[in-house]
């Protein structure tokens, strides 16, 4: 059944938003540190078609962030595959998923493309390992993520991992195989809400956005619909803090992909699942509506949180072959 709006009344759900009047000026003060090169070591992945290597990049503050590179192997790129520098994919990852081994996320490789499949610091110790630590402290907060360091947008978990995203783009921007101008930024849920913010924090550097069923959008609508982890991470945070509900909004806007989606201009495909109650379909609406570039979106009418998986994989290799060219 469904738990939130009908289809044609979702479709033109369009929030006015609580916009920071700072917003721009925290987020350019945010990401004007000059990152270091990335250190890349080849490793043997145990496949014939995909080349691996380790890569380290400075992170938010500097601090380390791991990350997999997936090529085409070398005679797969010299091939049919390969006309000239490859597009490049950034994957970010779910809640509590990390970069895993070096063989388990390759999709975008086998398709030819360079492919960057990113740690989320502190995570990768739910559905797939990771390997970066979050060395910052945080306030009193509710197990989890969502409420590490909400007393104020500086100190928010989310600041370092958006930052995060944008400097993977960069650096698969910057690698010699791949061409800077086709870079596209890829994730489902929190890789969705990762890969929002990063079009919307770089958008000279992101070519095109796959968007699916983000987490981190409408974020007070979010919280009253919670039926599940994580947004009950912040109902817990709402109702011990219960005089810091407005502070806490105040700081989430400056993260909330359907605020942040007005600064993007890249194309972009969504999806959303009308069944999902995990990220209620209205709340991935909202950031879809307020998305300021060229995009589309592809509903999934009896998908719960897993949207289209496989079939939306088939939507996005077309698309993509469109707006890359």
């Amino acid at each position: 059944m469904h738990h939130d709006w009908p289809l044609e009344q979702a479709r033109s759900y369009l929030p006015a938003l609580a916009v920071p009047d700072d917003l721009e000026e925290f987020w350019a003060g945010t990401l004007a540190d000059e990152a270091e090169p990335p250190a890349l070591v080849p490793v043997d992945n145990g496949l014939v078609a995909v080349e691996t290597h380790d890569v380290t990049f400075a992170g938010h503050g500097g601090t380390p962030v791991k990350a997999w590179l997936h090529l085409p192997a070398e005679p797969l790129r010299t091939g049919l595959l390969r006309a000239g520098p490859l597009p490049g994919v950034v994957q970010l990852q779910g809640y509590n998923g990390g970069r895993g081994l070096p063989h388990e996320h390759v999709f975008w490789a086998t398709a030819g493309y360079a492919h960057l499949v990113v740690d989320t610091r502190g995570q990768g110790s739910g559905w797939t390992t990771g390997a970066t630590a979050d060395p910052a402290g945080s306030g009193p907060s509710q197990p989890g993520f969502l409420t590490r360091g909400v007393e104020d947008p500086r100190s928010y978990f989310y600041r370092r991992a958006y930052t995060d995203a944008v400097r993977a783009v960069e650096v698969l921007g910057g690698l010699p195989p791949v061409d800077a101008e086709r870079v596209v930024v890829a994730g489902a849920s929190q890789g969705g809400a990762l890969a929002l913010a990063a079009a919307a924090l770089a958008p000279s550097r992101v070519a095109a956005l796959l968007c699916d069923v983000p987490f981190l959008c409408d974020l007070r609508r979010a919280a009253s619909l919670a039926q599940t982890e994580p947004y009950l991470e912040l109902v817990r945070y709402l109702a011990a803090h219960r005089d810091r509900v407005e502070a806490t909004f105040a700081t989430l806007a400056y993260f909330d992909g359907a605020v942040l989606a007005r600064l993007a201009s890249a194309p972009a495909l969504f999806s959303v699942a009308l069944m999902d109650v995990i990220c209620p379909p209205t709340t991935v609406f909202a950031a879809y509506n307020h998305y300021a570039g060229p995009k589309e979106i592809e509903v999934y009418e009896y998908n719960d949180h897993e949207g289209g998986e496989a079939f939306q994989r088939t939507r996005q290799l077309a698309w993509l072959r469109t707006v890359l060219g």
